[in-house]
Protein backbone atom coordinates (compact mmCIF):
# COMPACT_ATOMS: atom_id res chain seq x y z
CA UNK A 1 0.00 0.00 0.00
CA UNK A 2 1.51 3.14 -1.64
CA UNK A 3 0.78 6.24 0.38
CA UNK A 4 -1.90 8.51 -1.53
CA UNK A 5 -0.75 12.32 -2.18
CA UNK A 6 -3.91 14.82 -2.40
CA UNK A 7 -3.06 18.06 -3.51
CA UNK A 8 -4.30 21.36 -1.41
CA UNK A 9 -4.56 24.54 -2.46
CA UNK A 10 -1.26 25.05 -0.41
CA UNK A 11 0.58 21.65 0.17
CA UNK A 12 0.25 18.36 -0.46
CA UNK A 13 -0.33 16.03 2.21
CA UNK A 14 -0.77 12.61 2.75
CA UNK A 15 -3.99 11.11 2.11
CA UNK A 16 -5.79 9.21 5.50
CA UNK A 17 -6.18 5.54 4.29
CA UNK A 18 -9.01 3.86 5.32
CA UNK A 19 -8.00 0.42 7.01
CA UNK A 20 -10.13 -2.25 8.76
CA UNK A 21 -9.10 -3.76 12.01
CA UNK A 22 -8.08 -7.62 11.35
CA UNK A 23 -11.10 -9.81 12.44
CA UNK A 24 -11.21 -13.23 13.56
CA UNK A 25 -12.57 -14.92 10.21
CA UNK A 26 -9.39 -13.04 8.82
CA UNK A 27 -6.94 -14.78 11.68
CA UNK A 28 -8.31 -18.17 11.10
CA UNK A 29 -7.97 -18.29 7.30
CA UNK A 30 -4.26 -17.61 8.15
CA UNK A 31 -3.60 -19.99 10.46
CA UNK A 32 -5.49 -22.45 7.98
CA UNK A 33 -3.25 -21.17 5.39
CA UNK A 34 -0.39 -22.42 7.79
CA UNK A 35 -1.27 -25.80 8.37
CA UNK A 36 -2.15 -25.63 4.44
CA UNK A 37 1.51 -25.02 3.83
CA UNK A 38 3.56 -26.73 6.91
CA UNK A 39 1.79 -30.06 6.47
CA UNK A 40 2.61 -30.76 2.84
CA UNK A 41 5.86 -29.43 3.86
CA UNK A 42 6.33 -31.96 6.60
CA UNK A 43 5.72 -35.01 4.65
CA UNK A 44 8.42 -33.94 2.12
CA UNK A 45 10.54 -33.50 4.95
CA UNK A 46 9.86 -36.82 6.45
CA UNK A 47 10.01 -38.97 2.97
CA UNK A 48 13.38 -37.48 2.25
CA UNK A 49 14.42 -39.07 5.74
CA UNK A 50 12.52 -41.84 5.35
CA UNK A 51 14.59 -42.56 1.98
CA UNK A 52 17.94 -41.33 3.21
CA UNK A 53 17.59 -44.18 5.83
CA UNK A 54 16.47 -46.95 3.25
CA UNK A 55 19.86 -46.17 1.18
CA UNK A 56 21.68 -45.53 3.97
CA UNK A 57 20.80 -49.25 5.84
CA UNK A 58 21.19 -50.45 2.03
CA UNK A 59 24.79 -49.04 1.73
CA UNK A 60 25.58 -50.78 5.16
CA UNK A 61 24.45 -54.08 4.32
CA UNK A 62 26.65 -53.97 1.00
CA UNK A 63 29.65 -52.93 3.05
CA UNK A 64 28.64 -55.51 5.77
CA UNK A 65 28.91 -58.62 3.16
CA UNK A 66 32.03 -57.25 1.62
CA UNK A 67 33.50 -57.70 4.76
CA UNK A 68 32.48 -61.10 5.37
CA UNK A 69 34.16 -61.86 1.91
CA UNK A 70 37.46 -60.20 2.41
CA UNK A 71 37.45 -62.19 5.75
CA UNK A 72 36.29 -65.28 4.25
CA UNK A 73 38.68 -65.41 1.29
CA UNK A 74 41.74 -64.88 4.14
CA UNK A 75 40.85 -68.54 5.89
CA UNK A 76 40.59 -67.16 9.03
CA UNK A 77 38.25 -68.97 11.75
CA UNK A 78 36.73 -68.62 14.60
CA UNK A 79 35.69 -70.94 17.85
CA UNK A 80 32.30 -72.32 16.06
CA UNK A 81 34.08 -72.63 12.72
CA UNK A 82 34.50 -70.24 9.76
CA UNK A 83 30.81 -70.23 8.11
CA UNK A 84 30.30 -68.68 12.22
CA UNK A 85 33.10 -66.38 11.95
CA UNK A 86 31.91 -64.51 9.05
CA UNK A 87 28.47 -64.07 10.20
CA UNK A 88 29.44 -62.55 13.40
CA UNK A 89 31.94 -60.39 11.17
CA UNK A 90 28.95 -59.62 8.68
CA UNK A 91 26.74 -58.64 11.98
CA UNK A 92 29.78 -56.66 12.90
CA UNK A 93 30.14 -54.61 10.45
CA UNK A 94 26.26 -53.75 9.91
CA UNK A 95 25.95 -51.36 12.53
CA UNK A 96 23.14 -53.08 14.35
CA UNK A 97 20.68 -52.99 11.70
CA UNK A 98 21.21 -57.26 11.34
CA UNK A 99 20.13 -58.69 14.83
CA UNK A 100 19.10 -62.12 13.21
CA UNK A 101 22.11 -64.18 11.41
CA UNK A 102 19.94 -66.41 10.10
CA UNK A 103 19.39 -63.59 6.82
CA UNK A 104 22.87 -64.39 6.14
CA UNK A 105 23.71 -66.95 4.13
CA UNK A 106 27.43 -68.43 2.51
CA UNK A 107 28.04 -70.60 -0.36
CA UNK A 108 30.72 -72.12 -2.00
CA UNK A 109 30.87 -72.50 -5.72
CA UNK A 110 32.88 -74.63 -7.71
CA UNK A 111 35.68 -72.35 -9.61
CA UNK A 112 35.37 -73.83 -13.06
CA UNK A 113 31.68 -75.48 -13.30
CA UNK A 114 30.09 -73.34 -10.80
CA UNK A 115 28.21 -75.49 -9.22
CA UNK A 116 27.53 -75.29 -5.39
CA UNK A 117 29.47 -77.50 -3.45
CA UNK A 118 29.53 -78.13 0.53
CA UNK A 119 30.90 -80.12 2.99
CA UNK A 120 34.17 -80.50 4.11
CA UNK A 121 36.96 -78.66 1.06
CA UNK A 122 34.06 -76.76 -0.19
CA UNK A 123 36.52 -73.63 1.12
CA UNK A 124 39.19 -74.74 -0.65
CA UNK A 125 41.17 -72.43 -2.66
CA UNK A 126 40.55 -71.76 -5.83
CA UNK A 127 36.46 -72.25 -4.72
CA UNK A 128 34.57 -68.99 -4.85
CA UNK A 129 32.48 -67.77 -1.69
CA UNK A 130 29.36 -66.38 -2.01
CA UNK A 131 27.88 -64.24 1.29
CA UNK A 132 24.97 -62.65 0.82
CA UNK A 133 22.14 -60.99 2.96
CA UNK A 134 18.13 -61.91 1.95
CA UNK A 135 14.65 -60.91 2.74
CA UNK A 136 15.97 -57.86 5.32
CA UNK A 137 12.32 -55.82 5.53
CA UNK A 138 12.58 -52.07 6.53
CA UNK A 139 9.72 -50.38 7.74
CA UNK A 140 9.59 -46.47 7.15
CA UNK A 141 9.11 -44.80 10.27
CA UNK A 142 6.24 -41.87 8.74
CA UNK A 143 2.86 -43.74 8.63
CA UNK A 144 1.47 -42.30 5.47
CA UNK A 145 3.98 -44.21 3.26
CA UNK A 146 3.65 -47.17 5.89
CA UNK A 147 2.15 -50.52 3.94
CA UNK A 148 1.55 -54.03 5.42
CA UNK A 149 4.72 -54.97 3.58
CA UNK A 150 7.80 -53.58 4.59
CA UNK A 151 10.85 -52.43 2.00
CA UNK A 152 12.91 -55.55 1.17
CA UNK A 153 16.49 -55.32 0.80
CA UNK A 154 19.56 -57.54 -0.17
CA UNK A 155 22.93 -57.46 -0.38
CA UNK A 156 25.69 -59.95 -2.06
CA UNK A 157 29.26 -60.18 -2.57
CA UNK A 158 31.63 -63.05 -3.68
CA UNK A 159 35.42 -63.83 -4.24
CA UNK A 160 37.79 -66.22 -5.15
CA UNK A 161 39.00 -68.21 -1.64
CA UNK A 162 43.21 -67.64 -1.24
CA UNK A 163 45.13 -70.67 -0.20
CA UNK A 164 44.91 -71.17 3.63
CA UNK A 165 47.74 -70.53 6.28
CA UNK A 166 49.99 -73.57 6.98
CA UNK A 167 47.78 -75.46 4.21
CA UNK A 168 45.58 -76.41 6.85
CA UNK A 169 41.72 -75.80 5.57
CA UNK A 170 39.49 -74.10 8.64
CA UNK A 171 36.22 -76.52 9.40
CA UNK A 172 33.34 -74.65 8.35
Amino acid sequence: MGIELTKTPDRLQPARSVTRPRTLRQRGSAFLETGLVILPLMAILFALMDFSIVIFVQNVLRHAVREGVRFAVTQQTGAGGQDAAIKAIVQTNAFGFLPDPSKITIQYLDSTTLTPVAGAGSNAQGNVCIVSISNFGWSLMVPIWQSSAPIGLSASSSDVMEAPPNGILPSR
